[in-house]
């Protein structure tokens, strides 16, 4: 089952598990006049050298919201680029993440993706599947309504089947079901461009994470933001409802 936070975390503690909310291709790219794909080449080049300056930095896991399940009400052409993107992505990084130690996960309905690009998916979770950590986490496809929906019916038709007594589901046992079972519990949650909302993602995870909003475009977003966003949680008083 999934760990449940230990209440009064002393300050000064480090986030084990970070998760990036990367906002802000669009505006940047706006900003100096490019075409949107612009954006997106200067995020995917955020990415690689976040995930690189996360695993300086001693975070255990980092998840990264890359396509949310409500992105595909773009344009045709830009979610194709955006696909392209990510086969670029997967095997220019891979490589790397292999000789780093890096476990790669992906979550959401990415099995739905076209076959190439799940093939991709599916290789590179195999090679690096043994891998020691640090843990590189991609929300692909991914909407967190629908995965608790998921979770909500698959407890429902366990119950049906009498293989399992509601009286038992708490939340330990809900989060069990989660794509993010095996993790750490949220610690940190960071949006980009000065949004302010969560935009359907890791809504039961991020109960008890510490949100941050800061106004960095993600492609700006670099080592010196992260850093500054891990000192930031290290000063937060964290009791989980307690005093």
């Amino acid at each position: 089952m999934a760990a449940r936070p230990s209440p009064d975390l002393p300050t000064g503690t480090a986030p084990r598990h970070v998760a990036i909310i990367m906002d802000g291709n669009g505006r940047w790219a706006k900003k100096r006049f490019l075409p949107r794909i612009a954006g997106h080449k200067q995020g995917v080049e955020a990415v690689r050298r976040i995930a690189r300056a996360a695993r300086k930095l001693g975070v255990e896991v980092l998840t990264l919201y890359a396509f949310s399940s409500e992105n595909w009400r773009r344009p045709e052409e830009e979610v194709r680029d955006l696909m392209g993107l990510l086969r670029h992505f997967l095997a220019s990084e891979l490589d790397e993440l292999v000789s780093e130690g890096v476990k790669l996960r992906v979550i959401g309905g990415w099995r739905g993706l076209a076959p190439d690009l799940v093939a991709m998916i599916e290789a590179a979770i195999a090679r690096t599947a043994a891998n020691p950590g640090p843990t590189l986490v991609i929300a692909l496809n991914y909407g967190a309504q629908a995965e608790i929906l998921s979770v909500a019916r698959r407890l429902a038709e366990q119950a049906r089947e009498d293989t399992l007594d509601p009286a038992t589901i708490d939340e330990a046992r809900f989060e069990a079901e989660l794509e993010t079972a095996e993790l750490p519990p949220l610690d940190l949650l960071i949006r980009t461009s000065g949004e302010q909302r969560l935009s359907n993602f890791l809504l039961w995870q991020a109960a008890y994470a510490e949100l941050l909003f800061v106004d960095t475009l993600w492609p700006d977003f670099d080592e010196a933001a992260l850093a500054d966003a891990l000192a930031w949680f290290g000063q937060r008083q964290r009791r989980f409802g307690g005093l």
